[in-house]
């Protein structure tokens, strides 16, 4: 394993067990590590600190372990294994009414740089570096060890995560089927909802997972209500909506494919005729061009705004912009659950674009909580960076 030392006095984020070792904090590079290879960290006293992914970037190593050999037969099985039992702990697998959640989170489940959804028997892997990539086929096999007769296939989606630049096949396909299985999509049930994921087309891992709480925090406010679900996606919210007995969900968003996901899931309620309406148009378009007082309860929950720094001046505009549009459009009386997705949008950050945009309704508005992802999204308390989705509930006098 080659071996990356550290400069002086700068091994101290890997003490407090930081994930993330920045090529800004090397002194020397012992051997010549290809992306994505293991390799170890010292400080400059030559104490072992730490294994990981060494990636080309600002951030040089991903870290795997700070105490066991991750090259070991057994890490990944492991490791997915500790990742499971949290979920059974937490009631998620095994469950009567919810069979799709998170099982691997990046650093919130101590692998940098994987995603892994689990989709009512069918695993959807995402890597986010070289390393997590060509470790795909040890973690398939893990997988296979972890959930035995109850996997049906593991996907590989990572073409849209996995760095292009790295020289990786980076086609999205079967890691793993089996025998006789050839679904693209299944049905599964969320707080006993069921709904359509189709990872091959799908965004993301094809469903977004991560609102799975507040999903239904939308269904208990819901009954009797005109709802608009902005950025609908295959329509997650419409659906808690209409199951709850809104009086009426208008879904919008600008995807095409998205839209007839949402019918097909529609369908699949078996919800009344006449109780939701489709529009495949922008969403800020929409809202902007809606009446006054048209709906009692908005979702406004948009792609990410920033997906770096640089971008995070012009992404507080815009949230600003977007619910200054919610608040003023909303009946007295109304309801919003706003949301920010950006991981470089903080929580403070995104609670003062929306102040600022109540300020400018010149509004009654009253934060009723403070919303943001599950425990199968988890955050390493020691990465803070990996809170990433988080959201208000606002009462609109």
């Amino acid at each position: 394993m080659d071996k990356i030392v550290l400069k002086p006095e700068r091994e101290e984020s890997l003490l407090r067990y930081h994930p993330w070792v920045f090529s800004g904090a090397i002194a020397q590079i012992h051997g010549n590590p290809e992306e994505g290879e293991l390799v170890s960290v010292c400080s400059s006293k030559g104490e072992l600190l730490a294994c990981g992914h060494y990636q080309k970037g600002s951030i040089a190593v991903r870290i795997l372990s700070f105490d066991e050999d991750p090259t070991l037969p057994d890490f990944w099985t492991k490791m997915l294994s500790r990742a499971l039992r949290l979920r059974m702990e937490y009631g998620l697998h095994g469950s009567a009414d919810t069979n799709c959640y998170r099982l691997i989170h990046g650093e919130g489940d101590g692998l940098p740089g994987l995603i892994i959804d689990w989709y009512n028997g069918v695993c959807v892997l995402q890597a986010h570096s070289v390393g997590m990539f060509r470790a795909k086929v040890a973690i398939c096999e893990a997988l296979k060890q972890v959930y035995g007769e109850e996997l049906k296939a593991v996907y590989d989606k990572s073409s849209g995560t996995a760095p292009f630049k790295a020289g990786l096949d980076l086609v999205d396909g079967y890691l793993w089927k089996a025998p006789g299985y050839n679904a693209s999509e299944e049905t599964v049930l969320e707080n006993g909802k069921r709904f359509l994921v189709n990872w091959s087309e799908g965004q993301k891992t094809g469903f977004f997972l991560d609102q799975r709480e507040n999903r239904a925090r939308v269904g208990a406010l819901a009954k009797g209500k005109r709802v608009l679900n902005l950025f609908c996606y295959t329509g997650g919210f419409s659906i808690y909506a209409l199951a709850a007995g809104a009086q009426h969900v208008d879904s919008v968003d600008s995807s095409a494919r998205a839209m007839e996901m949402v019918r097909r899931n529609v369908a699949l309620g078996g919800f009344p005729e006449g109780s939701h309406t489709s529009y495949c148009e922008d969403a800020i378009d929409f809202l902007k061009n809606s009446p006054d007082g048209a709906y009692d309860l908005m979702i406004v929950d948009p792609p990410a705004f920033a997906k770096h720094r640089g971008a995070l001046k012009n992404a507080l505009r815009a949230y600003q912009r977007l619910n200054a549009a919610a608040i003023s459009k909303i009946a007295p009386g109304g309801f919003i659950f706003t949301f920010s997705c950006s991981q470089v949008v903080d929580k403070e950050a995104f609670a003062l674009a929306v102040f600022s945009a109540a300020a400018q309704c010149g509004r009654s508005v009253r934060i009723l909580d403070r919303l943001n992802q599950p425990a199968d999204h988890a955050v390493n308390i020691f990465h803070p960076e990996g809170e990433y989705l988080k959201g208000l509930l606002l009462y609109v006098e």
